[in-house]
């Protein structure tokens, strides 16, 4: 092992953050590279020994990363989407966890050989998903209907469950007598709830207090916000152990879900130090692992994790969704998408470490049975899930919604036409102005820039398939198309020129997007349209009013956008394809609803 710790800690980031950057490169799921990496650098090399390394700081460090990793998960959480998923949330971290539980801890006992005690610790570990494996999956499979909420929500609240569930099973261990256990669960589980809420509450009360009343300077905020949270975690873990999850999960909702003031700034900073940890603590943690001990499971952990994925998942699904308005197809897709993530991992490392302390055997075969867990459900729900959703009907093969960076004012009554049509759409705008207006409007728009680093992680994408890129900004929009094409294709990311004929444009066109609408059409001509009043209209063509009876009619005065057929497929008219609609094929176009005179402003170049 190296004994510069400067140079320990220089390899963690460095091969934590490009693990990230490689995974996204080729397209798997990064916490498969983040686990082979620490692997590689601890057991395999034996370059990093995290225990003599860090000391005892590893657990607080582990702990409070988890808390910032769920505080941020709590920040996208929306109160506006309970009462369409609500109900089956609460049975899933409820009646849903319980089934997990049980049936990972039966596994545990009779495929594993653990201890019944162990066999329940386990299986308390093994309860929680987790937003960081959850998340990329569903913006990946872009899921239809209320399942993508569900499991989002699922995959945040159940982590502190979760963790304090472990704790409750692993107190009720060292008690011993089952009586003397349940009095002191009952007492826990309150404590938990009332002094980790309490502590998440009133941390975001005095931020939103101290923000309200611009007592914090702009730069300060988010150290500010880091400050508090680590304050309510460890306040709260003071007075009752891993009661500061739930707090660090609790202070993220309530700052998400107030009206008082602009939270915007904190979050993406949150998603940025979300990247960080990350990185680091799956290095970390993996780095910890001993092969013999991953060997001496292999084949009994993979009939173990065949057993959670086959039985306690679609269980805990059943119960948690009977009566529900769920369709059969979307209670499948759910009990078939339940990958472990940073928490299990996180929780069954320091659990370990107690285990040692206390002396007690069997630390190192549930930490062994937790990364062959983590591996094994990432893999497997990450390269069935897209491929089932598609065949169950729950993700679409060719989905007709736009999403349109930039909410300008005619952007926004573009959007209202297809909407129309029956259409999904959803805007994105730093604007803020844009944003509300559009709102007002009936449409679903979100204040974010479209370059921010975790929006693909806050989007919901059901029904969309498109990306139109019209910000007025070209090298925004430019830049918003290269980070998108991995979710939709380079063929369905569309850019519309602000201002036509630009040199640096010109020498850098292998990276725009597909052109928008026409040669003659630039998003500086169509941002004064309405001063000339034109109209979003669709108009549908017939043998009787054919194309060119289309064009007389409004004397040529018509912008043409979109063409789109009696099954809703949707085409996007481009400056390479011409148009040429048939019979039965609606047109959607801006037209001039009266006839003003000529615009005097010149077309900008």
């Amino acid at each position: 092992m190296l004994d510069n710790p400067l140079m320990l800690i220089s390899i963690i980031v460095v091969g934590g953050i490009f693990a990230q950057w490689l995974s996204w490169r080729i397209g798997v799921p990064s916490i498969l590279l983040l686990l082979l990496s620490g692997v590689v650098f601890g057991p395999i090399t034996g370059l990093i020994d995290p225990d003599a390394l860090f000391g005892d700081l590893i657990q607080p460090v582990v702990a409070i990363s988890v808390g910032l990793i769920l505080y941020e998960g709590g920040l996208t959480l929306k109160i506006s989407d309970l009462p369409k998923v609500g109900t089956v949330v609460r049975n899933l971290v409820s009646v849903g966890a319980l089934a997990t539980w049980i049936v990972s801890a039966l596994a545990a006992n009779l495929i594993l050989g653990l201890s019944a005690a162990l066999s329940a610790l386990l299986g308390a570990v093994l309860v929680v998903t987790g937003p960081t494996v959850i998340t990329p999956l569903l913006r990946h499979i872009r899921p239809k209907g209320a399942v993508g909420s569900i499991l989002k929500w699922e995959g945040i609240v159940i982590d502190p469950i979760g963790a304090t569930l472990t704790i409750l099973v692993f107190e009720a261990i060292k008690i011993g007598s089952t009586t003397e256990a349940t009095g002191h669960i009952v007492a826990a589980v309150l404590k938990t709830i009332f002094i980790g809420g309490g502590f998440g509450f009133v941390a975001a009360a005095i931020l939103v207090l101290l923000l309200q009343r611009f007592w914090i300077p702009d730069y300060l905020q988010n150290a500010v916000s880091l400050m508090l949270v680590i304050a309510a975690f460890t306040g709260s873990n003071l007075l009752q152990h891993e009661s500061g999850l739930l707090a660090a999960t609790v202070m993220g909702f309530v700052l998400a879900n107030q009206k008082r003031v602009d939270v915007e700034d904190i979050v993406e900073f949150k998603e940025n130090l979300q990247v960080l940890l990350i990185s680091m603590l799956f290095v970390v943690l993996a780095a910890r692992l001993d092969i013999a001990d991953l060997k001496a499971i292999a084949l009994p952990g993979t009939i173990f994790v065949a057993v959670l994925i086959l039985v306690a998942r679609p269980v805990g699904v059943w119960l948690s969704t009977m009566g529900s308005a769920l369709s059969k197809p979307e209670r499948i897709f759910m009990a078939l998408l339940a990958p472990r993530g940073i928490v299990a991992a996180a929780v069954a490392s320091v659990l370990a470490l107690e285990l040692e302390h206390q002396g007690m055997e069997g630390a190192r075969t549930i930490v062994a049975a937790t990364f062959i867990t983590i591996i094994l459900t990432v893999a497997f729900y990450g390269l069935a899930a897209p491929g089932i959703a598609r065949k169950l009907g729950i993700a679409e093969s060719d989905p007709q919604g736009i999403l349109f960076a930039g909410a300008s004012e005619w952007v926004q009554e573009i959007a209202q036409l297809l909407q129309k049509q029956g259409l999904r759409v959803l805007l994105v705008d730093s604007n803020y102005d844009n944003i509300q207006k559009a709102r007002m409007s009936g449409l679903p728009a979100v204040r974010r820039s479209i370059l921010a680093e975790h929006l693909l992680d806050m989007l919901e994408l059901a029904g969309i398939g498109r990306i139109l890129a019209v910000t007025p900004n070209d090298w925004v929009n430019v830049l918003a198309l290269q980070r998108f094409n991995r979710v939709f294709g380079r063929v369905n990311c569309y850019q519309l020129v602000w201002r036509p004929k630009q040199k640096q444009l010109e020498r850098h066109e292998h990276l725009l997007g597909r052109p928008l609408f026409s040669e003659k059409v630039n998003g500086a001509k169509l941002s004064r349209l309405k001063e000339r009043e034109f109209v979003a209209k669709a108009t549908k063509i017939t043998k009787d009013f054919t194309y060119a009876n289309f064009l007389d009619k409004y004397d040529e005065n018509v912008v043409p956008l979109f063409l789109m057929d009696e099954q809703k497929k949707l085409r996007i008219l481009t400056t390479d394809q011409p148009i040429e609609p048939q019979p039965g094929q609606t047109i959607l176009a801006f037209v001039q609803s009266t006839s003003p005179p000529p615009d005097p402003t010149p077309d900008v170049d």
